[in-house]
């Protein structure tokens, strides 16, 4: 019998999650584009420049998000690295803070500002409740991370139709899960005058049966829920302590094991 952690949910291979910072008020457009398309991120927000002129209100972030994920980019927007260690843990958890009491839900992920940060900031990330950090440093891969709080994306939306067209096309020799993770600013859509982008990339990659739409923390949380998955010692039976449902492939055939299920695989 062969098991391979190779499956995003309804056993899909394929996933694409965006990831946009500093929550300009080109974001309505954006949101609004990837709803039409059945796209899925995160928008990751200085708390402090809400409000501010070229930023979204207070008022919106509750709304203009929902179906998306609000994350962390500290409140102040200071680069990391220089940026004392007190001060660190107070630009975090004041943009928590915030950011939570405006969507009632934990905040538990962020971007690093300028894509700044050492490791001492990066040390610091679990004891201040962040279990993602993205960087702006692109991987150009379909892999998934090795470390959550590094997490390097596959591109810039300026190159998301290329890799889009290489994430369809893609057939790995390995079975293994293929994350296509596009970052940028929406304010760049404008400046660039480029928003049909944002439309091909939709018609090219939006709406597939067989790719997995999430937000960031989504496909951390579903990560993290394979990765505690109990086995037999002879790896027939398993069990699922999470309240996520996962999927594994067994001899090239995808399971799904529900939340709490203890299931054996002989029978498949």
């Amino acid at each position: 019998m062969r098991i391979q952690y190779d499956r995003f949910p309804g056993g899909r291979t394929k996933a694409i999650t965006l990831s946009y910072d500093d929550g300009r008020e080109e974001d309505r457009m954006l949101v609004a584009k990837m709803n039409d398309y059945g796209l899925k991120g995160a928008f990751h927000l200085n708390s402090g420049f809400l409000g501010k002129p070229g930023y979204i209100s207070v008022d919106e972030v509750r709304t203009l998000y929902v179906g998306h994920e609000v994350s962390a980019h500290t409140a102040a927007h200071p680069f990391l690295d220089l940026t004392p260690p007190d001060r660190v843990v107070m630009e975090i958890m004041e943009d928590r803070s915030s950011l939570e009491a405006l969507t009632d839900y934990p905040v538990r992920g962020m971007s690093y500002p300028y894509g700044s940060w050492n490791e001492q900031v990066v040390s610091a990330l679990p004891g201040l409740g962040i279990e993602y950090a993205r960087t702006t440093a692109s991987s150009h891969t379909f892999q998934m991370p090795s470390d959550f709080l590094l997490w390097h994306p596959t591109c810039h939306h300026k190159q998301m139709l290329e890799y889009g067209e290489r994430l369809l096309s893609d057939k790995p020799r390995h079975s293994r899960m293929a994350l296509l993770y596009v970052w940028g600013h929406s304010y760049e859509f404008e400046r660039d005058g480029n928003w049909s982008m944002v439309e091909q990339f939709g018609e090219l990659v939006g709406r597939h049966s067989d790719i997995w739409y999430a937000t960031n923390s989504e496909i951390v949380a579903y990560l993290r829920a394979i990765r505690q998955l109990r086995y037999s010692v002879s790896g027939h039976i398993v069990h699922n302590p999470s309240a996520l449902s996962v999927w594994i492939g067994v001899d090239e055939t995808a399971i799904e094991i529900r939340a709490g299920e203890v299931k054996n695989l002989k029978t498949y």
